[in-house]
């Protein structure tokens, strides 16, 4: 079995073209909150040595957030009805780290980015060998996540007060933010 497509389908188990509809919708609510994070980062810490990298990271996730803003166009896929809640909870979260300090703010990055590894994984193993621009784009996002993970590691995120506890917190609520943006 690859995906969806090769299991049986259930009774209200969404169909191909809709679990890819859920797919787009996902990611581009993903990729808007990870906007938000690091502009709220960057309001914060946009003057210091992280600066230079977290808008960097900025740039990035903007340009993921255009290439699923053309997706939801071009596939007439609805957004989340969650966007608004994510305008202001990724703002607060990526300025709230950030007044924690510098690797505050590079744990909630690693944090979040571990999270959409997975997701991303996860997302390229049920499209397989279906859609395969739609998951080359997902990869090659999926890399830069990576990207940003690492580089918030090197910058110390381990070193965060009360890492673990932060950590957990913002990658179960990273969780949940997929799990609803999906469905809502």
């Amino acid at each position: 079995m690859n995906g969806p497509a090769d299991r049986p389908r259930l009774p209200g188990d969404p169909t191909p073209e809709g679990e890819v509809a859920r797919m787009v919708r996902v990611d581009q609510a993903g990729e808007y909150g990870a906007a938000r994070i690091y502009a709220g980062q960057l309001a914060v810490l946009g003057h210091t040595a992280s600066g230079p990298a977290i808008r960097h990271m900025a740039e990035q996730e903007q340009k993921h957030l255009k290439a699923f803003d053309r997706q939801l166009l071009e596939r007439r896929v609805r957004p989340t009805l969650l966007q608004p809640v994510w305008h202001v909870a990724g703002f607060a979260l990526g300025a709230a780290t950030a007044l924690l300090g510098e690797k505050a703010a590079m744990a909630c990055t690693a944090a979040v980015e571990t999270v959409i590894d997975e997701h991303y994984r996860q997302q390229s193993a049920a499209l397989g060998p279906r859609e395969p621009a739609l998951r080359e784009q997902i990869e090659e996002f999926r890399a830069e996540e990576l990207e940003h993970r690492d580089t918030a590691l090197a910058a110390g995120a381990e070193e965060a007060p009360a890492y673990p506890v932060l950590s957990g917190l913002i990658r179960a609520g990273s969780r949940a933010a997929i799990w609803l943006s999906t469905r809502i």
